[in-house]
């Protein structure tokens, strides 16, 4: 399982939100290549991206730091969400050396779309739920849909997508730990491998996931923590690595 790194961009700066909200934004930086390079230095083995101005606006905003990164870390695997609504921007990104691309509020309006990504760039699409008690939430969250996590991941399931970024929206940027039930739960029922995001604190977080991590948790995403220090991204992706080493009857 992974411990993937979070760099939130707004307006150019590396922030974290607390429960989406744009107005309650904390600023780590302004130099998101450094950033990068200070999680890189850490032992990250993935990068997780961000452009917050985009998932409001429904376009990229922030794409020139996303590519700069990109191609200081050409051998690192990158995922990056927010704005992505067409196929012209997924190729942009992809031509740049993003690994994956998160279609998030597009798949919810208009799942179809998920299925002809999938088709034009196999193998590089992620979808992000974002849930607020198991709903699914839209437009940067200002949105709460009637649509369950769970129903959305099973019709993807198909589609050739990769795998699925679960926020737990009323965990996320608040430090209160990570939703591992319902996480398991996506990952179990909803057919598809599950990157755990939103509320992801401590040592005691990734040690809760790593034990579960064989219902279909692949990676958990982590940023105020490893920002204020709660957390270390080495002694983290350590703790995973042995976890799931043991779990796998010291297999690595």
């Amino acid at each position: 399982m992974l411990v993937i790194p979070a760099i939130d961009l707004k307006d150019g700066q590396c922030v974290r939100l607390k429960q989406g909200r744009m107005d309650d934004a904390t600023a780590y930086g302004d130099d998101p290549v450094a950033m990068a390079a200070r999680w890189v230095e850490a032992g990250a083995r993935r990068l997780h991206l961000v452009d917050l101005n985009g998932a409001f606006e429904g376009k990229p905003v922030n794409g020139e730091a996303v590519t700069a990164i990109a191609r200081a870390y050409p051998d690192l695997p990158i995922q990056i969400g927010g704005g992505i609504r067409n196929a012209e921007t997924i190729e942009h990104y992809l031509a740049a050396g993003v690994s994956y691309v998160i279609i998030g509020t597009k798949a919810v309006k208009e799942p179809a779309f998920v299925g002809e990504m999938c088709r034009q760039f196999p193998g590089h699409v992620i979808v992000g739920l974002d849930a607020n008690d198991g709903f699914v939430a839209t437009d940067g969250w200002a949105e709460v849909s009637t649509l369950k996590a769970v129903d959305l991941a099973k019709r993807f399931a198909d589609d050739g997508v990769t795998s699925i970024v679960y926020t737990d929206i009323a965990r996320d940027g608040m430090m209160q730990g990570v939703n591992v039930e319902a996480t398991a739960a996506l990952a179990r029922d909803g057919g598809l491998p599950v990157i755990a995001s939103g509320g992801v604190t401590n040592l005691d977080d990734i040690r809760a996931l790593a034990e579960v991590a064989d219902e279909g948790i692949i990676g958990a995403i982590t940023g105020r923590a490893i920002y204020e220090g709660s957390l270390d991204v080495a002694q983290a992706q350590a703790l995973s690595d042995e976890i799931r080493g043991t779990a796998r009857g010291g297999r690595a």
